[in-house]
């Protein structure tokens, strides 16, 4: 029970990669805030499915893509469940276009949800961390941000961003014994990979050296690592989970 005591929020968590994380720290004895925007029925699953096999939950719905609602959420947890010790900033979205034919508002909503929400949701925990001296962020970028996808420029800026993001956030806390680090998934089964056409998962399967596609689960493991203590000497760092498709 790694995580006993402690309280976790995961940011869309009712569904693919985060709900995996969600059960995944709840395994290890977190108490997980579950937060999901519209799909409630795919969070109340997956709080069933913790629940079920003894964890502790609670869910909240908020759009961290805002401000106000983002600064809402963080309270309304630290309120019904304590301080938060472990954050993972993993809501996002996609509009996929060639840049030609991307709209303002497609640029927008994508950097708003994957990007500024991180901002909004982790400068709201971070004070008490600090003052608690112990914390693990961990902020769910992609190998697209490393490398770049045609008819992704917006959503591969928004990862980018992360990723600095994460670095110069992990320079100033990290003496507080506060730990930031990113996780970068390769292509998994989720529903924002559910676009692909059978001939572009070909061709990544074909890209991807252990051939074949991650498992939400996979991704899981990876951030229980980083938010645990055997990992309090990592920080700043960008982990590919990804069969070794993008290689730095």
């Amino acid at each position: 029970m790694e995580f006993s005591g402690k309280v976790a929020l995961v940011t869309g968590s009712s569904s693919g990669i985060g709900a995996a994380i969600a059960k995944e720290l709840a395994t290890q004895g977190a108490t997980v805030a579950i937060h999901y925007r519209g799909n409630q029925d795919g969070a109340d699953q997956v709080a069933a499915q913790i629940r079920e096999a003894g964890g502790t939950c609670r869910l909240f719905k908020a759009d961290v893509s805002d401000l106000e609602s983002a600064q809402t959420l963080v309270k309304e947890v630290e309120e019904s469940l304590g301080v938060i010790g472990i954050l993972v900033n993993n809501a996002g979205t996609t509009a996929d276009t060639l840049l030609l034919s991307m709209k303002p508002e497609d640029w927008e909503r994508v950097i708003q949800t994957n990007l500024n929400s991180v901002f909004y949701v982790t400068k709201a925990a971070l004070r008490k961390m600090l003052r608690a001296r112990w914390g693990r962020i961990i902020n769910i970028t992609s190998v697209v941000g490393i490398a770049g996808q045609a008819g992704q420029t917006n959503y591969a800026a928004s990862k980018a961003g992360i990723i600095g993001f994460t670095k110069s956030l992990a320079k100033e806390v990290g003496s507080r014994n506060i730990t930031v680090n990113a996780v970068a998934p390769g292509f998994v089964p989720t529903a924002l990979t559910d676009v692909l056409t059978e001939e572009q998962r070909a061709q990544t399967i074909a890209a991807t050296p252990v051939g074949r596609l991650g498992e939400p689960e996979e991704i899981a493991w990876a951030v229980a690592f980083l938010a645990s203590e055997r990992s309090g000497f990592i920080t700043g760092h960008v982990l590919t989970v990804d069969g070794g498709l993008v290689m730095q």
